[in-house]
């Protein structure tokens, strides 16, 4: 077994939110969601699984996958192809809905637990899809603008002063975000071509 099976094997067993959580625990039985890899290139770090993610065990199995798999230029058999790329999310169990029915912020327990030890084990990794805040608050650090807004319209620059691996900062693909697209046309004619690009280049056999 190597250190990527085990490890993802320590991640699938994980209850830390419910048996030692850091505030209230989590409101249902764990089911963590997190792809890791030996091989990929690529990482897709989002915020944390949804209803229907929840539900299936598959990330990004939602229509939000669907514009992100848009924005990548690639189908559902290259995205869920563990060998080409990992998906590693900020909180790997769906954290529950608020009081208004939206998903709750990512568990902290989870970044603190795992998100060293995930990202020491797979050095291959160049390029890292950072999608929203949370995600960029980890993988950009300093790097990260004082808003999504203000961090993703920063691509270029931030894109220019990264070493490998590298951090492309994404709007999160819901469609909640469609005005927001709408308003921004610069991100769809700037933006994914450069995504699609790499993409293309870390995923080629």
């Amino acid at each position: 077994m190597t250190q990527i099976d085990r490890l993802a094997g320590e991640i699938a067993a994980c209850r830390v939110c419910v048996d030692t959580p850091r505030g209230r625990p989590l409101p249902h039985e764990p089911r963590p969601v997190a792809w890791l890899s030996g091989s990929a290139r690529l990482a897709i770090c989002g915020q944390a699984p949804g209803t229907r993610v929840h539900a299936t065990g598959i990330p990004f199995n939602d229509p939000s996958g669907d514009r992100l798999r848009d924005w990548m230029g690639i189908g559902r058999e290259t995205f869920y192809d563990r060998a080409r790329i990992a998906i590693v999310p900020m909180g790997f169990c769906f954290p529950g809905l608020d009081a208004k029915g939206g998903d709750l912020p990512p568990r902290r327990e989870c970044a603190a637990t795992w998100h060293d030890r995930v990202f020491a084990a797979m050095p291959q990794i160049e390029l890292i899809v950072a999608i929203g805040q949370y995600a960029q608050a980890y993988h950009l650090g300093a790097a990260r603008r004082r808003s999504l807004a203000e961090t993703v319209a920063a691509w270029r620059e931030i894109w220019d002063g990264q070493a490998s691996p590298r951090v492309l900062a994404l709007p999160h693909p819901s469609w909640r975000n469609t005005a927001w697209l709408k308003r921004n046309p610069w991100f769809e004619t700037d933006v994914v071509p450069v995504l699609r690009a790499e993409v293309a280049r870390l995923t080629s056999a």
